[in-house]
């Protein structure tokens, strides 16, 4: 069951946050290559979030699955998801990081033991996805 977490410092008071929750699940179920019906997608605003020494608005995700995640399949998760937080809240790409983490389940006797590797990927401006040491994904 994939899972989105998102939190951004951006009030959600006028905010359509039907159409955030719809077009992140169906984004995520279409490009994880899971059925929507098992994607949740959380959102929270007014979360004080603190970015590059300021409090412009900024957003924070985190996406959990149980497989489908790859280094290409994390890339246009970004690129989908920072489209719709720059569409929706104006949170400039630039100003959104989304983490992932890729659980496996360990054993079919221990279905709900997961291990959860993790795998973090600023978004940027152009379109290109970096680690902090400038090597790309």
């Amino acid at each position: 069951m994939p899972c989105l977490n998102l939190s951004t410092n951006v009030s959600l008071d006028g905010v359509n946050t039907s159409a955030i929750l719809s077009e992140a699940s169906a984004s995520v179920a279409k490009i994880i290559g899971k059925p929507e019906a098992y994607v949740m997608v959380v959102v929270k605003g007014s979360v004080p979030i603190a970015f590059g020494g300021t409090e412009e608005p900024a957003a924070y995700g985190e996406l959990i699955s149980i497989g489908g995640l790859s280094s290409d399949v994390n890339k246009k998760l970004s690129a989908a998801i920072a489209s719709i937080i720059e569409a929706k809240l104006s949170v400039p790409r630039s100003r959104f990081y989304l983490k992932f983490y890729d659980a496996k389940v360990s054993g079919p006797s221990k279905p709900r033991t997961c291990t959860m590797p993790t795998r973090f990927t600023p978004v940027l401006n152009h379109g290109s996805f970096f680690g902090w040491n400038g090597s790309t994904f």
